[in-house]
């Protein structure tokens, strides 16, 4: 039994939560071919990913990488084998177990994830993926003074703030 979550009262009362609505409405309703191709996505480091498709038959022309802000896209569309091999010999399938059918797999990034690197071996596509935040966005340490030493002090003589004249 699926059931069907309505988020449109949390619209009302959110501001910037969109994207997150929309993941969440996207994983509630899956998708019919989204099983293909099998892939893994594992974390390698702290800051660092990895997602590994199984695209067994694709060359490195066949497949295509693409990343957006917050997505990545990858592309698979296999040429004919005659096509590819320039129509030499014509040849009779069988029985096709190994799918070879085009596919796109879009993939929800992370606010400041990258696409480090991305490979093809033994009939696995290797996509690298690294978390870089900001210099900005960092956590930085403040340095906490002491309030005892203002009032030993005693009061600071008021300044004048350029462009304007303080009048006590």
């Amino acid at each position: 039994m699926r059931t069907e979550y309505d988020f449109s009262p949390l619209f009302r009362s959110t501001v910037g939560f969109d994207r997150m609505f929309d993941l969440l409405q996207h994983a509630a309703h899956g998708g019919v071919d989204e099983n293909y191709p099998p892939y893994d996505i594992e974390r390698t480091g702290e800051d660092s990913y990895r997602v590994t498709l199984a695209v067994a038959g694709f060359k490195p022309d066949d497949l295509n990488v693409v990343a957006q802000q917050n997505m990545l896209v990858v592309t698979g569309e296999r040429r004919s084998r005659a096509e590819a091999s320039g129509g030499e010999q014509q040849r009779q399938v069988l029985h096709r177990g190994i799918a070879g059918r085009s596919f796109e797999r879009r993939f929800e990034l992370a606010d400041h994830v990258k696409v480090a690197s991305a490979d093809l071996a033994d009939g696995l596509l290797t996509i690298e993926l690294k978390r870089e935040i900001p210099e900005a966005m960092r956590p930085r340490r403040i340095e906490v003074g002491s309030a005892g030493n203002n009032v030993l002090r005693g009061p600071q003589p008021q300044r004048q703030v350029e462009g304007q004249a303080q009048v006590a």
